[in-house]
């Protein structure tokens, strides 16, 4: 029977706010401990009261255990509280039920700053993520698709970086809408710095979340392992900018394992920061272009994108009989009604009603003897055909 129950009150709460002091984010080992054998024996065998447990070497579990020696969930807490910054754990009711597909990598508990509830926000939540060092492109549409996606009521969700992260949260913020920056450090120390005034709005408007307790740092690590969290709290992630080494691709293929909708923003064929995207999209991602495609490929039943076509030619309203004689017309010179009946495939009289009705509609003209485009039906057939 499993141990990790969760939802367990105070006590359970501080147990698990000393384990996310002591252990590193996605460890599953300890997810493994957690499950079989409940916070409190785990806390208490760090803590000196058993023996080790399994799954470990020696040298790991003394340094686990120092660390728990000097872990001091209560202060914590209060630290957290001061900040405005609450700790919700697995079976909180603001626990966000799709985290659980992490299975043993689930994080130990979140801290959540900000007033919104965690879980209604992230049941219509996407992912918006990619390059640090995008391009104008890149940022444009991460902030055309952060937009796009609030105002059609999804919360975007994204890692509060420099880049695309950033341009997305805006996006947002500039529509009026709900966002949410997911830290891999505390949420009460913003990283990057430069994005101080950017999470303190989030904060402020939204949600920012993180595994790790009050005070702590990010490393390169807990970047790539910040990355599952994203993937695992939104219906899907999509990638705009990413070089095939990337963070962002990180998030798309854990949203992949998950079963979750992987998507891609196309950019230049030639452009490295698009590579890593290019590559996604022959594989299993979806091409999107706008907010509206990626509603339509992640929410419910009816949110469809609108139908997509070309611009409509005075040509195209024509008369399937009246359109043939046009054809008929070379592009270049004048051609008698003759040679325009032979090319039509019908009689010389049908071909005179049918030029003067083309004449009035502004498509051809006399010239002699002869019938000849107009400048205006040149151009628009030149546009069919380029």
């Amino acid at each position: 029977m499993s141990g990790d129950r969760g939802g367990g009150g105070e006590g359970e709460r501080l147990h698990r706010a000393l384990l996310a002091r002591v252990v590193e984010p996605g460890d599953e080992v300890c997810g493994r401990w957690l499950r079989e054998c409940g916070a409190g024996e785990v806390v208490r065998r760090l803590t000196g009261g058993g023996q080790q447990l399994p799954g470990v070497t020696d040298v790991r579990w003394a340094g686990l255990r120092a660390r728990a020696e000097r872990a001091d969930p209560e202060r914590d807490l209060a630290v957290a509280r001061d900040s405005g910054t609450r700790f919700v754990c697995p079976g909180d009711p603001e626990w966000p039920a799709q985290l659980d597909d992490l299975e043993d990598a689930r994080p130990v508990g979140l801290w959540v700053r900000g007033l919104p509830s965690l879980r209604i926000w992230a049941l219509r939540s996407v992912a918006v993520v990619g390059a640090r060092a995008c391009t104008e492109y890149g940022a444009h549409m991460a902030s055309t698709l952060g937009a796009g996606l609030a105002e059609r009521g999804w919360v975007v969700v994204s890692g509060g970086a420099y880049g695309v992260d950033g341009a997305t949260h805006r996006g947002a913020l500039g529509a009026g809408g709900a966002t949410v920056a997911v830290l891999a450090c505390g949420v009460d120390r913003p990283y990057p710095r430069g994005h101080t005034q950017l999470i303190t709005r989030i904060a402020e408007q939204g949600l920012v979340v993180g595994e790790l307790p009050p005070g702590d740092h990010p490393t390169p690590s807990r970047f790539i392992l910040r990355n599952r969290v994203i993937a695992a709290l939104t219906r899907g992630t999509v990638v705009v900018e990413a070089a095939y080494r990337s963070g962002a691709l990180a998030t798309a293929r854990a949203a992949q394992r998950l079963g979750r909708f992987t998507i891609g923003v196309p950019g230049p064929a030639t452009s490295g920061l698009s590579a890593g995207v290019h590559e996604l999209l022959r594989g299993d991602a979806v091409l999107v272009t706008d907010a509206a495609e990626v509603a339509e490929l992640v929410g419910d039943m009816g949110e469809l994108a609108p139908a997509r076509h070309g611009p409509v030619l005075p040509r195209d309203l024509l008369d399937p009989d009246a359109a043939r004689v046009l054809a008929a017309l070379p592009v270049r010179e004048a051609a008698s009604r003759q040679e325009i009946a032979r090319g039509a495939g019908t009689t010389e009289d049908d071909v005179v009603a049918r030029l003067y009705e083309l004449r009035s509609l502004g498509f051809v003209e006399r010239h002699g003897d002869g019938w000849k485009l107009t400048r205006q039906a040149t151009l628009s057939i030149g546009m069919d055909r380029g």
